[in-house]
């Protein structure tokens, strides 16, 4: 494959330097990692980020692909012996998946079609003749193609040539592109509902597309998905169509037909039935492929950019933490962790209807905050989580001022995926003698402490910020997320010394070997004191050292570094840096004036600009910097307990949930979210709901209509 004809693919196809990308992709075959290149290695990029170096990767496997698929098809058409110069030129210059398969199609091995059988009876010469329209008499000319005995009439001939022109039509480059364009100004999308099942309380949530369509190019990604669950649940009957065959028709004739006379005519009748029996359905195919991969990418995109403002949700930080999974008749399971995130006590209380057991509940609560010193208290938010905080809450104002300023603060959390990670092996391993109900508590305290460290253990798609993510390519979401996630854990960066094998496995040039390898020494030689000891973990190679070291910290190592974004690579430049100006480097560190007198450009090298050098001193004035934001308490209106508590005209507080294409998903208090589309978001025009709110964001909403029947509650942000 000729690297440099990539090169200027990618960078034409996203207006980049060649330079820029003919560095990216020489850092990617090296195996560097994507926050490594746009972190460390800026100089040769351009300093291109994180969401420009992993598109210049995805459309370089993607080109890698065409160029495999190109590969096959030469050798297809080379070894049917039909391979001309011209040919393989075109073929070798076509870098467009669909042009590449109009061209091949032609020579495709097929199955045997009626076009094929036709062909095997002899009437190719015959199809040629009727093609070329200067037989005035086809039906003549049929007679002589009668010796097959399979063809017994001049009309079976007839027939066959047809199909053979059918099939030939069917095949051409220009009558595919033709209709590819009448399909991509006109396209319409329709839905119908399946009338056997519409009247079913399943089918209601379909309702909207019983009878619906709409241009496919306006169609948008969450009402494509929609309507294909729809489809795929027997629900909604679909189709695209151009608006109007006939005209499709008349081009095709138009395109082919030459003359008035007898053969003329039949060529007409065989581009209708080519369009009607083979191009349409085919064109069709491609066109519902090709709109369900566009919507894919939206839905992908839209979920990560929420898993990414999930991951890096504020941390309360190593405090002592109360974690209780609420429930009514199974009781509340309590849990009581340590300042790293450890289990110390469990138990269950029964505050609720149907035991209710509120003072023995009471009193044991009491007894474990003052016993286990706790400073926060994580309650899940689903069922009986507003009884439950109101029940912490009366439970430490009778304490009075036994707190004295240490009154714990009281915090809801997202349950999604909780029961996912209590029932999975990486509970199993963590707490193999306790029940799923601890597990969960243990994960709801921990997601306050670092939602991200906690998050990472869980399958992104169960943790409940998707859209239609089981409807979409599993193994394009996999890739994003996993993009996602290894994104921002090594944004935050990782502690060394306390980062669970879940982590430790996201980091740059790790993977779960080398992260278990870690995990293990660190158990058998305690805490680690520096980055280089790091070389002494089995199989942690130098390219390994290379990638992960700048992303791991040690607080309190001996080199002040350690526990900083600077890579080990520049050491010695921060090294220089400290002794011009007179002093240490734990000084210039902590001493503003010391690092003001540094000129940056004195630095500059062949290998170090500017760029590398402007990113040591923000990181020498913040060493560690955690960039994700600090954490906000929040309490649901007491009005409004159920779905049936809402009148609409009502001013309440909410946490938004989920954020998609359309709208933005908020948790009021009543068990069920309500939506903010996106036409009550602002008094302007938004291009995405994004421009406006972010995931668990804490917002005031008015409702504005609430349908009991489908369980929907409408909600505004413009008329607060």
């Amino acid at each position: 494959m000729n690297n440099s004809i990539i090169v200027k693919l990618i960078a034409q196809a996203m207006n980049l330097k060649e330079e820029n990308v003919a560095g990216t992709l020489t850092l990617l075959d090296e195996g560097c990692t994507i926050p490594f290149i746009s972190r460390y290695r800026k100089e040769r990029t351009g300093a291109l980020d994180e969401v420009q170096i992993a598109a210049i990767s995805d459309e370089y496997e993607r080109l890698k692909e065409i160029q495999k698929r190109k590969d096959t098809v030469l050798k297809t058409i080379a070894d049917q012996g039909k391979l001309t110069t011209e040919l393989e030129q075109r073929i070798s210059q076509c870098w467009d998946a669909t042009e590449l398969e109009d061209i091949y199609l032609p020579f495709k091995p097929r199955r045997r079609t009626r076009a094929q059988v036709a062909r095997e009876q002899g009437l190719e010469p015959l199809a040629q003749l009727i093609l070329l329209q200067r037989e005035p008499s086809p039906e003549q000319a049929a007679r002589r193609f009668m010796e097959n005995e399979a063809i017994s009439t001049p009309a079976e001939a007839l027939k066959g040539a047809m199909d053979i022109i059918a099939e030939t039509i069917s095949e051409d480059e220009r009558s595919r592109q033709q209709l590819r364009g009448s399909y991509r100004r006109t396209a319409i999308i329709t839905s119908k509902a399946v009338k056997a099942k519409q009247d079913s309380d399943e089918a209601q949530k379909y309702r909207d597309y019983f009878d619906w369509q709409e241009p496919l190019r306006r169609c948008s990604s969450h009402r494509l998905l929609a309507m294909r669950r729809g489809e795929a649940e027997g629900f909604l009957r679909l189709s695209i169509d151009p608006v109007d065959d006939q005209e499709c028709i008349d081009r095709l004739q138009r395109q082919w037909v030459r003359s008035n006379n007898a053969s003329g005519r039949l060529v007409a009748q065989a581009a209708e039935d080519s369009y009607k029996r083979l191009l349409k359905p085919s064109i069709e195919n491609e066109f519902t492929n090709q709109s369900k991969e566009q919507a894919d990418e939206e839905a992908i995109r839209v979920f990560a950019e929420n898993l990414r403002q999930l991951l890096l949700g504020a941390p309360l930080g190593q405090k002592c933490v109360m974690g209780i999974d609420p429930g009514f008749r199974t009781g509340c399971k309590v849990v009581c962790l340590d300042a790293l995130g450890n289990m110390l006590h469990h138990e269950a209380i029964f505050p609720h209807p149907p035991v209710n057991r509120r003072m023995q509940a009471t009193v044991h609560v009491q007894q474990m905050l003052k016993d286990y010193h706790i400073e926060a208290i994580a309650i899940g938010n689903g069922t009986a989580s507003r009884e439950t905080r109101a029940f912490v809450e009366d439970t430490i104002s009778s304490l009075g001022n036994q707190q004295g300023d240490h009154t714990p603060q009281i915090f809801v959390v997202s349950e999604d995926g909780a029961s996912v990670y209590s029932a999975s092996k990486v509970a199993r391993d963590e707490f193999p003698d306790e029940d799923v109900t601890v597990r969960g508590a243990v994960s709801i305290g921990r997601r306050l402490m670092d939602p991200l460290a906690e998050l990472v253990k869980i399958d992104p798609k169960s943790i409940g910020v998707g859209q239609y993510q089981h409807d979409v390519d599993q193994a394009k979401l996999k890739h994003q997320l996993d993009q996602t996630v290894e994104s921002c854990v090594n944004l935050v960066g990782v502690n060394l010394n306390t980062a669970s094998y879940h982590l430790l496995q996201y980091v740059s040039g790790l993977g779960p070997a080398l992260a278990k390898n870690i995990v293990d020494y660190r158990r058998e030689h305690g805490a680690f004191s520096s980055r280089t000891q790091l070389k002494k973990v089995p199989r942690l190679g130098p390219a390994a050292y290379q990638q992960c070291a700048g992303f791991l910290r040690i607080p309190g190592a001996k080199n002040p570094l350690d526990n900083s974004a600077v890579h080990p690579e520049s050491y010695a430049i921060v090294e220089q840096m400290a002794s011009d100006q007179g002093c240490t480097v734990k000084e210039l560190m902590e001493k503003k004036d010391l690092r003001a007198g540094i000129d940056i450009k004195r630095y500059v090298t062949e290998e170090v600009g500017i760029p590398t050098l402007s990113d040591i001193m923000n990181e020498l004035e913040k060493p560690g910097r955690d960039p994700r934001e600090q954490l906000e308490e929040f309490e649901f209106d007491s009005r409004v307990q159920t779905i049936d508590d809402l009148e609409e005209g009502m001013v309440l507080p909410g946490i938004v949930t989920n954020i998609t294409n359309f709208g933005a998903f908020v948790d009021i208090g009543v068990h069920q979210d309500g939506l903010i589309h996106i036409s009550q978001m602002a008094n302007r025009r938004i291009a995405h709901p994004t421009d406006v709110v972010k995931l668990h964001q804490h917002l005031t909403v008015k409702v504005i209509e609430v349908d009991r029947r489908r369980h929907r509650i409408a909600l505004s942000l413009k008329q607060v």
